[in-house]
């Protein structure tokens, strides 16, 4: 016959002197309560307490006790999970945010954009690397005398200027203005958008898409008429621009431009 040990005692009541590993009570975890039949999965763990939640869904609320739980039948203490260190805080561009920076005192090189709400845009989501750059940001009306207003700024190695330009597709007016700069000290990038209204991603205003306008009339105005939206569609840019939050808003043909334009601007 085969010989049973006398000593019956469950393995969690045995021995206190026994060392028993602290387990953090991660999010998952299963675990077998002491003295009973209940197994279930870590759900939270707050205060001194764990909640566990077994495979039918019913969860429980346990102490945190030493010795109290099993581990692939060993006898564990659970503890609080150590707490991880947080993520860096993200600026709305996604570059790693620096708290209590304080800006930069500007540089001579800037940053052209075509109009108001370019500008605006530009500060929504980039302001933050722009202060700590020191890279300021003028809008222009239109890029009719682009020459001329290149010419006036005077750049140079230690003052460059980056150019942002609505609609910069082959064939179009804004590509031969852009073409007329050939300042080795002056960068002209631009997005393929009638408007820059359109480089904010259409899902993030609730809209399947932009729509289609057609020729010979007032883009903006056509597109608050399609969409029910204001007038005047600055009433409308308004409420485009309280729905960009981070780069994630945006199209990355715009974000791909700028952030050329502060790498250009900023080079050494």
């Amino acid at each position: 016959m085969r010989e049973y040990s006398p000593d019956l005692t469950p393995p969690w009541k045995r021995s206190a002197a026994r060392p028993v590993p602290e387990v953090p009570a991660d999010p998952d975890l299963v675990v077998e309560v002491a003295g009973t039949d209940f197994c279930g999965a870590v759900t939270a763990c707050e205060g001194g307490t764990v909640t566990l939640e077994d495979r039918f869904g019913k969860r429980r609320v346990f102490p945190l006790e030493p010795r109290g739980f099993l581990l692939e039948g060993e006898v564990v203490t659970l503890v609080r999970p150590s707490r991880r260190p947080a993520a860096p805080a993200r600026t709305a561009s996604g570059s790693v945010a620096v708290p209590g920076a304080r800006a930069r005192v500007a540089r001579a090189g800037r940053i052209y954009v075509e109009g108001r709400h370019d500008a605006e845009l530009v500060e929504r989501v980039w302001g933050d690397d722009l202060r700590i750059e020191g890279v300021v940001v003028e809008y222009l009306s239109g890029i009719d005398d682009l020459a001329a207003v290149v010419a006036e700024f005077a750049p140079s190695a230690d003052a460059r200027l980056g150019v942002l330009v609505d609609h910069l597709v082959p064939g179009s007016k804004e590509s031969r203005l852009a073409a007329a700069v050939t300042d080795p000290n002056v960068l002209v990038v631009g997005h393929p958008y009638v408007d820059v209204w359109q480089a904010v991603k259409p899902g993030s205003l609730g809209i399947p898409a932009w729509p289609v306008v057609p020729p010979g009339q007032d883009w903006k105005t056509g597109v608050c008429h399609a969409l029910g939206w204001p007038l005047p569609t600055g009433a409308a840019w308004q409420h485009i621009l309280s729905r960009v939050h981070t780069y994630q808003d945006l199209e990355p043909s715009l974000l791909s431009r700028v952030e050329a334009l502060i790498d250009f601007v900023t080079a050494p």
